[in-house]
């Protein structure tokens, strides 16, 4: 047998998929508590036993690959010019690398912005800042703000050109672990956020998985490739683009809800879709991250009942007021309980759809009707996804819960301003083999579209109601 086994060191677990890359089926899945406190090698021991225990034998693995989001995942921090600009480009490139961004800053940095970022305690920080050939004070002046810092972390530098060897010399100087990559913004409105993606991945791999311990596992697997959620990001990519013999599926969008944010990721140019409609803003990238870090199913449950009420959480869970605030404190005082009878999981399901909801309105783009000297225009503000054909759901309560064909409904466009899209199939990632697949994307593209297309399971809108079920 030609096998993979396929690690994901997560926060709270760890998990593993193996894989018969032949015949591109699931051998059989394992987990055990993530232990990157004390020693990876326990959780990694623990997940492979319940992994035998499931399959018997353990086969020779030919490949062994991981990814992490081990110990909350890779915080990060940026710095760019102007914050609807470079700033904003410097997000995106973090976003897409599989960061958790836990800080952004614009402008010059204060006493008061350097406290905030070293209280932070980031794993990364991104220094962006000009236009190549544009604006050197403001970026020279944030290097030397942060070679005085108290940051050890690794700063990588994306910013204007033409002095960024000056900005990498002046920190490197100064004792801080630099890395340069291309220009994140390098001309007005255009991004090239993939170089900034591939040097957060680099440092990843190199530094932050020694700083988490997984290294001391790693004669149990060949190497990590990239932080988790990246990895989710290039599974979505290969299906939707396929492989060099097997076609993809086109433009796509994935929803991961998880226990402490819900995740978006688009695979798809995001132009406008109908004649006459302008674009405003900055480009969309094609391949698209978004993170909601106040829309999660157990550390951030408060950010989704803040976000829609008690009300209608209670209305879609068919429970009275008090009990569904009730259900909602012991599911919230337990971040790693799962649903324990009925009610529970039917708030689950409710917390989950309007976590989708929430997190796909604040992805996907929106039409607006503006009035110019010329009469009323149509301006398209995000991306357009409404076009987009297929959804997939990922993420524990989605493959575990009673409903996630509903639960996946709402991603779907609700009225006439919204671009998500309108008539998509959906899919379902029963398995959590999302992550798998974009490990195995440079090894093995053909067996891994081919275990993405066995796997997912199609989820089929009901007649006459409107709902959506599997």
């Amino acid at each position: 047998m030609n096998a993979a086994l396929l690690i994901d060191f997560g926060s709270t677990y760890t998990k593993l998929r193996a894989v018969d890359l032949d015949a591109a089926t699931l051998i059989g899945s394992g987990q055990g508590p993530s232990t990157v406190g004390t020693d990876v090698c326990d959780g990694l021991h623990a997940a492979l036993a319940d992994l035998e225990k499931q399959i018997g034998k353990l086969p020779e693995f030919s490949h062994r690959l991981a990814s992490s989001s081990a110990a909350g995942g890779l915080r990060m921090v940026t710095v760019g010019l102007v914050r609807e600009l470079t700033a904003e480009a410097a997000r995106r490139a973090a976003l897409g690398a599989g960061a958790r961004l836990v800080g952004a800053f614009a402008y010059r940095l204060t006493a008061a912005d350097i406290a905030e970022i070293e209280a932070l305690a980031p794993d990364i920080l991104l220094l962006a800042g000009g236009t190549d050939g544009g604006n050197e004070v403001v970026i020279r002046q944030n290097a030397d703000i942060l070679a005085n810092s108290a940051l050890a972390c690794p700063l990588i530098v994306a910013g204007n050109r033409a002095v960024a060897d000056d900005v990498a010399a002046r920190l490197a100087d100064a004792g801080k672990p630099v890395v340069k990559a291309a220009n994140v913004m390098p001309e007005f409105n255009v991004l090239d956020v993939e170089p900034a993606r591939d040097a957060i991945r680099r440092v990843f791999i190199e530094r932050i998985v020694h700083a988490k311990g997984i290294d001391r596992a790693a004669g149990m697997f060949d190497r990590v490739l990239m932080p988790t959620p990246a990895a989710v990001l290039e599974g979505a990519r290969l299906i939707a683009e396929g492989a060099a013999d097997t076609p993809g599926l086109g433009p796509l969008v994935v929803v991961d809800v998880g226990g402490a944010t819900t995740d978006v990721h688009s695979i798809a140019d995001g132009a406008p879709s109908d004649d006459g409609v302008v674009q405003h803003g900055l480009p969309e990238p094609y391949a698209k991250r978004s993170v909601e870090g106040d829309l999660g199913m157990r550390h951030n449950i408060a950010g989704i009942v803040e976000a829609v009420g008690i009300d209608e959480l209670a209305g879609r869970a068919g429970l009275s007021r008090e009990r569904a605030e009730a259900v909602l404190s012991a599911l919230a005082g337990d971040v790693e309980r799962l649903p324990l009878n009925s009610d529970e999981r039917r708030m689950d399901g409710a917390l989950a759809a309007a976590a989708t909801r929430l997190a796909m309105a604040r992805h996907a783009g929106r039409l607006k009707i503006v009035q110019t000297v010329t009469g009323s225009a149509a301006m398209q503000e995000g991306k357009d996804l409404s076009a987009v054909a297929t959804v997939i759901g990922t993420g524990g309560v989605l493959a575990h819960g009673d409903d996630p064909a509903a639960v996946l409904a709402g991603a779907l466009a609700d009225d006439g301003e919204s671009l998500r899209p309108r008539a998509p199939r959906l899919l379902l990632d029963r398995d959590y083999l999302l992550y798998a697949v974009g490990l195995l994307a440079e090894t093995a593209p053909e067996a891994a579209l081919a275990l993405a297309e066995r796997s997912f399971e199609a989820l089929e809108r009901e007649a006459g109601n409107g709902r959506i079920s599997a």
